[in-house]
């Protein structure tokens, strides 16, 4: 007996090993199974990481698991991802592991994305099943792979269908849908149980965004016809309930549909609940009074060409609803919509709103219209009517907004137009009649540095254009007052096109700080926090406008513009300058060129024209002016002068000085020096004691200045100081290093007593003489180095004019020797004057040397 328990313990401690090391054993086994069963019944690429087999998860079933398992199409919609799933698991009788006949009682796709495609042709990339409808050849093999479910689920995944025909989009997020029932069986029920996040778009509209729905249905399974029909279901679109009963028959080339919904009641809670929750917030405690009501009925063929007729109505009379939070209620609500197709082609769908209004305090507003061509080229003729506060809007309703709003919107408007004329600008299919108004309006944002507070606007539309009538608001300190006329505002707000118009704006006091400096403290954190991630000021890049600026006075930094005037052009995130004129430092500006803000670090391309500039304040306040001669901060006279100059833009789109080149030409007018302003000048006032720099006149100077890299290139140029000639030339850098060489043409009558008694013991003619001065200043504005060589063209000039004394004292000691004091009456050729004194030099010489004259 003891034997006999050891041998039952032996069989069972076998038969669990068995268990245990057989999914080693039959690997292979499975991996050429699944392969089998792809390949037999897809036309598609399927791979994977790797699979398993387990007999315990399931016993008595086998539970195979595939992991990053990808199923790839192939023409026409070769190397696209069908699916692409991290597990999928399923499980088989474990008898079957061991039978030509193989059977899937269940199975589980889990955070899978999955893409269908339907391209111009009509053509799906899902259906890659194999034709098994033909007849069989005579060495064709039977498939060894059937389908026998009982359960399947699909978990945290992801549908996207896409039709290229139409343009749609429908977008399944987060969607989870399981299912329970007897597939083996040819009349059963199948419970399933969905959710998901529902986005529909078409040519580029959104007609639902992440919109929450859930279905609970149990289906009646007719597998033989392939007919389901709705037994027993509930849905929810959002938080609107909808019961419904019908059928679904799926045929060869198409399906039959026949579906009946409404709600299970009237509550007016029912239109709350098809807002989103994150707009409608918690409805369980509104107060509600009045209907309304969904009810609908789809029934029809789909396939690729018809759709079934469509009826749906939504319907509410003198409704109401007040949120217990919030101060304001919403009354006298009449809604009556329809959305219809009675011809099953999806072009002929229509929306007809034959009435929507509501009150909130005494405010009254309403409208109606229709839509249709909703999936070609909608066409929409709409009418609006009333008056809104809307400080009422989060007072009513629990929306959040991220700035609040404020105002009050009036409106009288009737407008017809189709999309496609508004995309392609075709005025004569675009008909708007009336008048939108809005006073009192503050706006405010993140992309904003102040807030703009719109004290009057309205605008007017006729069938021929949009106008500004008026505008006037205020921001920060500036205040603009604005006509104008808008050529595209629907374009604008319904389609992707810019804004487009010409504006006439006028300002008495014009800060450009209220519009570019970030003095708001929460920005200030903000962008404390997120340094690394700081870019530049960006020009909106869905403007296309033209703006005749007229303003009295423009601030910037800490300069002051009066009566500025010109155009300015706003495309393409550029602003185009074109003959602006203002006044500054007691003179003249014009200024023509552009800021471009299209890359990471904006650029600029300018001419200005001075006219008669202060030179004193303008070099003083300007950095740009002062860089590009730092010595003009010591000048006090007038300017006038041409500058072209490019580079790049700092953050706070003031000029990069490292990246600036251009040239320039200044002519200076009644112009004096101040040397004690300047370092560098008054060293150099120092060191030549015979130039008073306060006396240096630089009326009528012209010069020439050009710059790159850094370094401002000043070509050579002359000034006089009484009898002196000067010649200046050289360099500095936007660092303040300088580098610049003076020649001075020095009379030699300003090198002190010395060289003035030298002078006088030489005749008129060599007295006016004048000396070579050189001065050459170098190193940095702050700290300069200047260097003269006035020592040595004094020692030098001493020299000379001791040699002239000289050779001047031996000429006239020769010529009296010579009885150069007498006068000879008698005429003589040139030829005996010359051979007379020849021989009076001789006689001289030897005389001087004792030489015996002959007898």
């Amino acid at each position: 007996m003891k034997k006999f328990y050891k041998a039952i313990l032996g069989i069972i401690f076998f038969l669990f090993l068995s268990l245990l090391i057989a999914p080693v054993l039959f690997q292979d086994k499975i991996i050429s199974l699944v392969k089998e069963a792809a390949n037999e019944n897809l036309n598609a690429k399927i791979d994977f990481s790797d699979v398993n087999l387990s007999f315990f998860s399931d016993f008595p079933n086998a539970s195979i698991g595939i992991e990053n398992i990808s199923v790839i199409n192939t023409e026409p919609f070769e190397g696209d991802t069908l699916i692409f799933a991290k597990d999928i698991n399923g499980t088989i009788k474990l008898t079957d592991l061991f039978r030509e006949k193989k059977s899937l009682n269940s199975f589980s796709i889990n955070n899978a994305k999955i893409n269908i495609l339907t391209n111009l042709q009509g053509i799906a990339n899902y259906n890659i099943t194999k034709n098994t409808t033909n007849k069989k050849t005579e060495n064709s093999k039977p498939s060894s792979f059937e389908f026998s479910i009982e359960s399947y689920s699909i978990t945290n995944s992801k549908i996207k269908y896409y039709d290229e025909k139409s343009k749609t989009i429908v977008l399944l997020e987060d969607f989870n849908h399981n299912g329970k029932g007897d597939f083996s069986q040819k009349n059963s029920e199948l419970k399933t149980i969905t959710s998901s996040s529902v986005s529909i778009a078409m040519e580029g509209t959104n007609y639902a965004k992440e919109q929450k729905i859930s279905l609970d249905a149990l289906l009646g399974m007719d597998l033989v016809n392939n007919k389901f029909s709705f037994l027993k279901n509930e849905a929810k679109l959002n938080n609107l309930p909808l019961i419904f009963n019908g059928f679904v028959k799926l045929n060869d080339r198409n399906q039959e549909i026949s579906i009946n919904f409404k709600t299970p009641s009237s509550d007016f809670k029912n239109f709350l609940g098809l807002i989103p929750e994150t707009y409608a917030k918690n409805v369980s405690n509104v107060k509600t009074s009045g209907n309304f009501s969904v009810s609908g009925k789809i029934e029809g063929i789909l396939d690729q060409i018809t759709i079934p007729n469509i009826n749906i109505a939504l319907s509410s009379e003198n409704a109401s609803f007040k949120y217990p939070e919030l101060p304001k209620s919403v009354k006298n609500i009449y809604i009556n919509t329809t959305i219809k197709n009675t011809t099953g082609k999806i072009d002929n769908t229509f929306v007809t709103i034959d009435n929507l209004s509501f009150k909130i305090d005494e405010d009254v507003f309403s409208g109606n219209g229709n839509i249709h061509n909703l999936t070609t080229n909608p066409l929409i003729n709409a009418k609006l009517k009333g008056t809104l506060n809307l400080a009422n809007l989060t007072k009513a309703y629990p929306v959040k907004l991220d700035n609040e709003l404020s105002g009050i919107l009036k409106a009288n408007l009737q407008t017809k137009f189709d999309v496609n004329a508004i995309k392609n600008n075709i005025i004569n299919r675009i008909k708007n009649n009336g008048t939108v108004q809005i006073n009192d309006f503050l706006y405010s944002s993140n992309d904003i540095v102040n807030s703009i507070n719109i004290k009057k606007s309205k605008v007017n539309f006729t069938p021929e254009k949009i106008s500004l009538d008026e505008f006037q608001a205020y921001t920060g300190n500036s205040d603009i007052d604005a006509t104008g006329q808008i050529n595209n505002l629907l374009g604008f707000l319904l389609s992707d096109k810019k804004l487009q118009g010409t504006f006439n704006v006028a300002s008495s006091n014009f800060y450009i700080s209220d519009f570019m400096e970030e003095n708001n403290e929460e920005i200030q954190k903000k962008q404390t926090s997120e340094t690394s991630s700081k870019s530049s000021l960006k020009i909106p890049a869905f403007l296309d406008c033209k703006i005749n600026a007229n303003a009295k006075n423009v601030f910037y930094d800490n300069l002051t513009l009066s009566n500025v005037k010109g155009t300015l052009w706003l495309k393409d995130q550029k602003a185009t300058f074109k003959n602006i004129k203002a006044g500054i430092f007691n003179g003249q500006v014009s200024l023509n060129g552009e800021v471009d803000t299209r890359k990471e670090q904006p650029t600029f391309s300018m001419k200005l024209g001075v006219d008669s500039f202060d030179i004193s304040q303008s070099f003083n306040a300007m950095d740009l002016l002062q860089s590009l001669s730092p010595i003009a901060g010591s000048m006090n006279g007038k300017l006038n002068s041409d500058i072209s100059l490019s580079g790049s833009l700092n953050d706070d789109f003031t000029p990069n000085l490292k990246t600036i080149s251009g040239k320039a030409l200044a002519h200076l007018l009644d112009t004096k020096i101040d040397p004690k302003k300047t370092k560098a000048l008054s060293l150099l006032d120092g060191q030549l004691s015979f130039i008073d720099m306060t006396k240096l006149n630089l009326s009528d100077i012209k010069t020439k200045l050009s710059f790159e890299n850094g370094k401002v290139n000043v070509a050579p140029f002359k000034l006089k100081y009484k009898d002196i000639g000067i010649n200046i030339g050289g360099s500095h850098g936007f660092d303040q290093s300088v580098n610049y060489n003076l020649t001075l043409d020095v009379p030699a009558k300003y090198f002190g007593s010395e060289v003035s008694g030298l002078l006088a013991k030489l005749n008129k003619k060599d007295q006016n003489m004048s000396v070579p001065v050189t001065a050459k200043i170098t190193g940095n504005m702050s700290s300069p180095s200047v260097q003269t060589d006035l020592t040595s063209s004094t020692s030098k000039l001493t020299k000379q004019l001791i040699q002239q004394q000289k050779e001047s004292l031996v000429n006239n000691t020769i010529g009296n020797l010579l009885g150069g004091s007498k006068k000879d009456s008698t005429k003589k050729s040139p030829k005996d004057i010359k051979k007379e004194a020849v021989n009076k030099v001789k006689d001289a010489f030897g005389g001087l040397f004792g030489k015996k004259k002959k007898k």
